[in-house]
């Protein structure tokens, strides 16, 4: 039991060692931007973060209403 329970931390230590290098290593390193509205890629293709898809559609309808 014990041993299982070590072995899965030590899984976890390494996991989490091996995504921080880049921020270890480098001298200002940091982790990318996971946001869509980050990406140039989706911003090409006019791909959007769900809340601002959210806002743009509330907006529409609430041109239509009035």
């Amino acid at each position: 039991m014990i041993g299982t329970l070590l072995l899965s931390v030590l899984i976890i230590a390494i996991a989490v060692a091996l995504l921080c290098v880049k921020v270890i290593v480098r001298k200002n390193g940091r982790f990318s931007s996971q946001h869509v509205h980050d990406n140039p890629a989706l911003r090409k293709l006019g791909i959007h973060c769900v809340i601002d898809q959210d806002r743009e559609e509330r907006g529409k309808n609430r041109n239509l209403k009035k």
